[in-house]
């Protein structure tokens, strides 16, 4: 029976190849440190008290190298146990230099078997889990490397400083450069789901659209029950091109075009008048800015009477979005929503005022008995 095993993810499969030239550079790296530990040990191996053993400890030097350049060269081996056997094969190779080198090795300064080589498992771990673990692998080698030379001083903890500081760097370049590529990532998926958009909405508009649009231009032509459908329709009609404009959206505070939004309250006797050009905002900032249109549109119903004309402005400055609601109804008199604010009734208050004042902007209420009311909401586009 055969295993089929579902590919991984296209961005999972983008973050692994991006992650190649780290351990291709890896990999480099480990050769170049065996190359100079191989020279050191050529001209130094007369002056070691056990030069057999240093060609041992050479050859398994030799083979984890190759080791490590097969095992993490495959994503799938790129977990614990390989990094955990990296960090003591070489930590085991370090430990081993006193002993061969001797005591006079070691007082003449003789450099250790493993030399640069040991920082391989700091820059694995450091690619493979960003700073904390570059640094985490830095200590551990950098312990026994104090160990290894005897009393601690100046020139013993320059090794681990550096050990520290590689682990750190490299941890963080690593990290940071697949952040962003996964920002890339999610920027091209979000272009392709915008594009799909586009395409849908196109074939809505040819199709479903025209059909609804028609609908309710006979039906207001006929009267009667065919007007009522007509009404209908032309209702079904602005809530799918709302529906159009604001599918595919970044998430639920990903850009959103506050037209489309807006648009959703047109009707027979609500006006809309916006730029030609999209208007996007932080998606949650632009649905309480127009829940907050809408109330002020409920009020209008609600005061007014449901025929009673009403328009809605949008503007876009460079620092603002500004929306006024306007209508042609009584007014109010000086003092109206004080009384019904101390009476409890909270609706202007909260649902308008409260609405913008949590996002930052203003509100201003102008209302002339005989003359209308005028809403003006304003929200900072920061």
């Amino acid at each position: 029976m055969i295993a089929v095993t579902d590919p991984p993810p296209p961005a999972r499969r983008s973050l692994e190849a991006f992650e190649v030239p780290l351990w291709r550079a890896l990999a480099v790296f480990r050769l170049a440190a065996l190359g100079y530990a191989t020279v050191l040990i050529v001209r130094n191996f007369t002056r070691y008290a056990h030069p057999v053993a240093a060609w041992v400890v050479l050859a398994v030097m030799a083979g984890w190298t190759a080791v490590t350049i097969y095992g993490y060269a495959r994503p799938r081996w790129r977990g614990w146990p390989l990094l955990i056997a990296d960090l003591v094969v070489t930590t085991a190779c370090l430990t081993a230099s006193p002993w061969v080198l001797g005591v006079e090795g070691r007082r003449l300064g003789t450099a250790t078997l493993t030399v640069a080589w040991v920082a391989g498992p700091v820059l694995a771990w450091a690619v493979s889990g960003g700073r904390r673990r570059g640094a985490v692998a830095a200590i551990l080698v950098g312990a026994a490397d104090i160990y290894v030379r005897g009393p601690v001083h100046q020139s013993t903890l320059d090794g681990t400083v550096l050990l520290l500081l590689a682990g750190i760097a490299v941890g963080h370049v690593a990290r940071l450069a697949v952040e962003t590529e996964a920002r890339l990532q999610r920027a091209v998926e979000l272009e392709a789901a915008t594009r799909e958009r586009e395409r849908l909405a196109r074939g809505i508009h040819d199709s479903v659209l025209q059909v609804l649009a028609l609908v309710q231009r006979r039906g207001t032509e006929l009267g009667g029950e065919a007007g009522e459908l007509g009404r209908l329709a032309g209702e079904q009609e602005r809530a799918l091109r709302a529906l159009v404009g604001t599918t595919g959206a970044a998430g639920p505070d990903g850009p959103v075009d506050l037209r489309t939004l807006l648009n959703g309250y047109a009707s027979d006797s609500v006006s809309i008048a916006a730029p030609a050009h999209p208007v996007p905002m932080k998606g949650a900032t632009a649905r309480e800015l127009a829940a907050a249109v809408g109330a002020a549109l409920s009020n209008v119903e609600r005061h007014c009477g449901p025929a009673a004309r009403a328009w809605v402005l949008l503007e876009v400055d460079a620092d603002a979005v500004t929306v006024s609601v306007r209508d042609e109804g009584p007014g109010m008199p000086a003092g109206r929503l004080d009384e019904a604010a101390a009476d409890g009734r909270l609706g202007v208050a909260q649902s308008i005022r409260g609405r913008v004042r949590d996002l930052g902007g203003t509100v201003a209420i102008t209302s002339v008995p005989g003359q209308g009311t005028e809403v003006e909401l304003r929200v900072p586009l920061s």
